[in-house]
């Protein structure tokens, strides 16, 4: 770990190494050495959400990729890029806890992401366990080339920010990274938080909706990280499509509501959070703080 000014007072060449631990597209890397000097964390923060949204295109997307093991497979990063492999190996921590028919089941969707869309599953691991995110990368895996290219670049950018703060002291003690939306799901019915529920959410592109992210309701009924840290949603209207259906089915209830949408419209930068009160015959939300 090291200062902001450290970073700021390091060589091209050793600045260089250093967010590649982070980041492995040489675009994002360049164009943040260019930032230099950062003259806060915040500032750091906001400049590598700008760059990612603003600067870099798909094949900058791809080439990030590259720098992330096959979920279950640290061992493949190892050669590659030897200065990650720790901070990998953490991030999917939650994987040595699965039993041998859901790792078997991941290597198999993974292998078949891989074949359909032309590079290994991204998804930010930190808190997933493998049965979550065997569940995210079965339903990622219904998505066409053109927009899981989108849902795959959000989640880079989780995993670069929480680099980030494993990188720069105090990241985490001075600036603000929540995601620009959260939600959560409660069960009246049980008055308990609704958890592992599948929530995705999607924004129009071209006058479609579009799939934007793809996560799993905690322990808590909750996901905290709908977004990346610094990305703004723009003003416009998105959906929250909520599995009502698969959460009664592993309750073994039965629901009237296969899934509950909510479309909410976004204005401003302040923080969106869209809650969901479900029972197996009805539903209701609120905008939330």
């Amino acid at each position: 770990m090291i200062t902001l000014n450290q970073l700021n007072s390091l060589s091209g060449q050793e600045a260089f190494s250093k967010l590649e631990q982070c980041c492995v597209s040489k675009t994002w890397i360049n164009q943040m050495l260019e930032s230099r000097p950062f003259l806060s964390e915040n500032e750091i923060i906001k400049t590598a959400a700008s760059i990612w949204y603003n600067n870099c295109t798909i094949e900058d997307f791809k080439a990030a990729f590259t720098g992330h093991p096959k979920i279950g497979n640290i061992d493949s990063l190892k050669e590659k890029f030897a200065h990650t492999a720790e901070w990998a190996g953490n991030e999917q921590s939650k994987i040595a806890e699965a039993n041998i028919k859901t790792i078997d089941d991941l290597a198999t969707a993974n292998q078949e992401y891989e074949n359909k869309f032309g590079y290994i599953f991204i998804v930010s691991a930190s808190g997933k366990s493998a049965e979550d995110m065997l569940t995210i990368i079965n339903t990622r895996l219904l998505h066409n080339p053109e927009d899981e290219i989108y849902v795959a670049m959000n989640e880079q950018h989780k995993i670069t920010v929480i680099r980030l703060a494993k990188l720069i002291e105090n990241i985490s003690n001075k600036v603000d990274l929540s995601s620009h939306l959260t939600t959560h799901a409660l069960d009246t019915s049980i008055g308990i938080p609704a958890k592992f529920m599948r929530i995705t959410l999607k924004g129009l592109r071209n006058n479609q909706w579009k799939p934007m992210s793809v996560g799993i309701t905690n322990s808590d009924g909750r996901i905290a990280d709908v977004l990346p840290p610094g990305r703004l949603l723009i003003p416009g209207t998105y959906t929250m499509t909520f599995d009502t259906e698969n959460y009664y089915k592993k309750n073994n209830q039965t629901g009237f509501y296969p899934e509950v949408s909510i479309q909410f419209e976004v204005t401003d930068n302040s923080h969106y959070h869209i809650p969901l009160l479900i029972n197996p015959f009805g539903y209701s939300t609120y905008r939330g703080s």
